[in-house]
């Protein structure tokens, strides 16, 4: 029998972070965190390095700066099709349309997938992206995702938001929407 929607714990989760940054008025918020009840099987160098990996776009974001954003993402970025140069038009239009954007991850789980150069870490997420409207001074829900998976590959020394593994679904499951910003 299938669990009623609300009944999964860290469903609350983001509804409460989604409450949250609504409510938050004009000034954005930015906040990553790891789930009390997260799974971590990574040293903790590199959950720091992820962290860090997150505390930058936030600090870009904040700042609306679109180049140290990108940096972010690994060379190689493809999100069911989407490459690097989609997600900085995606990112150009947000600053245009929005002010004040806010952002919150919580990290339910993360692990490492292969090894050496070719190891990959995906991260386990639920959270929002929100913003000020520029033509309504409104907040607006602008992304949110519920245990959505990002990946990050090792390039130049440091983690990068890689996007997604395998090959662009030809269809999305029914419910599932893509979240390409992380």
């Amino acid at each position: 029998m299938a669990r009623p929607m609300w009944s999964y714990p860290n469903r609350w989760v983001l509804v409460a972070v989604a409450a949250l940054s609504l409510l938050a008025g004009t000034t954005g918020q930015a906040a990553t965190s790891i789930s009390q009840k997260g799974f971590v099987q990574v040293d903790q160098t590199t959950v720091n390095q992820i962290l860090d990996v997150f505390q930058q776009a936030e600090t870009a974001i904040a700042a609306g700066d679109l180049d140290r954003i990108m940096a972010l993402y690994a060379t190689e970025y493809n999100y069911h099709g989407l490459k690097q140069a989609d997600i900085r038009k995606i990112w150009r239009d947000l600053f245009e349309e929005y002010r004040d954007l806010s952002e919150a991850h919580v990290f339910s789980q993360i692990v490492t997938v292969g090894s050496g150069s070719n190891a990959i870490i995906e991260v386990t997420c639920t959270g929002n992206v929100s913003g000020l409207s520029k033509t309504s001074g409104l907040r607006v829900p602008i992304d949110s995702w519920h245990e959505e998976v990002h990946y990050l590959t090792r390039e130049g020394g440091v983690w990068r938001i890689r996007g997604n593994a395998g090959d662009r679904p030809r269809v999305l499951p029914f419910g599932k929407a893509p979240h390409p910003l992380f």
